[in-house]
């Protein structure tokens, strides 16, 4: 069998790391696999890009070229937005390739909606947010105009009517999707329950598939052992946030975690002992008072020194706003680190509350801070926490069983097509 994946990047953001390790898991249960990305930054002969300089540079450009062209620059939207107007070559490498079954994965900005129609085989695709059943926004928030034409659209602020992007981006994908042999595999069940609430997917076959992490990569270390490495405190408790763009994404809460820090520097007795550490971004320029002390890592590229910087953590927080299922969380848990975050989206299928972490009212920054000192306050329930944690990433989210379950999927499909 074999499976082409096509995503925007082989190595930027969960998208990339969700169908990279996918691509590798397929790849151990013996189908032919390959993963073709817009923009390639790594090594990994698996995965193939554009081979021309020119092909690569608009690789690049592609996405800015596209903002101007609909002016949806930024200043003039409250979120991501993507029209997928401009050509592509997809349909070139799935012909080059002659794939049994394409798997997609992020493509808001590496696709033209009209190309699926082109591409002769059975589709996959993985609901990493929900642009591919939305009028061009990733995050529609309590938006549901999804669920009906889309127009008006908060991020884009329009007023509406025929001629408003946003309903004639979802015009577009309408007849784009019409008639095509696709499954939909949504990470979480909140995903799947969006899709299927959606115009565009209400009658579409849709699957419950987490994304996979290889737990021999992100396991358990040593905690002094991990300090020790990466040359952290041995005598703090050390709670972790990280994300790419930490600090500037919006959806990636760090304006709630702010509040929710300040919150738990008021009530702690002993703030010399907390310390606070950001990955995914520089030190802002206007750097906010979280009343410990902060150290800011920047992206972290390697999965080695990542799970290294887990393990070291007492506790992993997730202030997001909206998120499919929350990789960053389950990375943590995979290394023992319980976490905390708010009761949205995808992550109720990750953390049990009270169990391996504590899920706290959505967007109350005091509850927030209300389950970090939980999980802090009691050495002993903190290792339970650990121990529940990395057992539910060993029973539900290794990459061998999701890559056993989309091969399932896969030869079902293939089988009645």
């Amino acid at each position: 069998m074999k499976v082409l994946f096509f995503n925007g990047s082989d190595i930027e953001g969960g998208a990339s790391r969700a169908a990279t390790r996918l691509l590798h898991g397929v790849k151990a249960q013996g189908s032919d696999a390959r993963l073709y990305v817009q923009r390639k930054y790594g090594d990994d002969p698996l995965i193939d890009g554009p081979a021309t300089l020119p092909g690569k540079a608009f690789g690049l450009a592609r996405p800015t070229i596209e903002q101007h062209l609909f002016d949806i620059t930024p200043g003039k939207v409250t979120g991501p937005f993507s029209a997928s107007f401009l050509p592509d070559g997809l349909a070139a490498q799935v012909a080059g390739m002659g794939p049994d079954i394409i798997h997609l994965h992020w493509v808001a900005r590496m696709m033209r909606l009209e190309t699926l129609q082109r591409l002769g085989v059975p589709i996959v695709w993985t609901m990493h947010d929900s642009w591919a059943f939305t009028g061009g926004c990733y995050l529609p928030g309590d938006c549901t105009r999804y669920r009906e034409s889309c127009g008006a659209c908060p991020v884009l602020g329009s007023a509406g009517g025929l001629n408003d992007l946003s309903h004639r981006i979802w015009q577009r994908k309408r007849k784009s999707w019409q008639r095509l042999n696709m499954t939909i595999v949504a990470p979480s069940r909140w995903m799947a329950a969006c899709a299927r609430a959606s115009s565009l997917f209400r009658n579409a076959r849709i699957e419950v598939i987490p994304n996979g992490l290889d737990v021999n990569r992100f396991k358990p270390v040593d905690q002094r052992t991990a300090r020790d490495i990466l040359s952290l405190p041995q005598d703090r408790k050390l709670i972790l946030f990280g994300a790419k763009s930490a600090t500037n994404d919006r959806n990636k809460g760090f304006h709630l975690l702010v509040q929710s820090m300040q919150e738990l520097s008021s009530g702690s007795g002993r703030n010399d002992l907390i310390e606070l550490i950001v990955f995914g971004s520089s030190e802002p320029d206007l750097r906010p008072d979280l009343g410990f002390k902060t150290r800011y890592l920047g992206w972290q590229h390697d999965d080695t020194a990542l799970a290294l910087l887990y393990a070291a953590a007492d506790v992993f927080v997730l202030p997001s706003l909206q998120e499919s299922l929350g990789y960053t969380a389950m990375e943590a848990m995979a290394c023992g680190t319980p976490c905390v975050a708010f009761n949205q989206g995808g992550v109720p299928d990750l953390i049990d509350h009270l169990q391996n972490g504590y899920l706290a009212h959505p967007y109350e920054p005091a509850d927030l801070a209300r389950g970090i000192a939980w999980v802090l306050e009691i050495e002993g329930r903190r290792k339970v926490l650990s121990l529940q944690s990395r057992q539910k990433v060993e029973q539900e989210f290794t990459v061998k069983k999701v890559a056993e379950q989309h091969i399932a999927l896969y030869r079902e499909i293939l089988r009645h097509d």
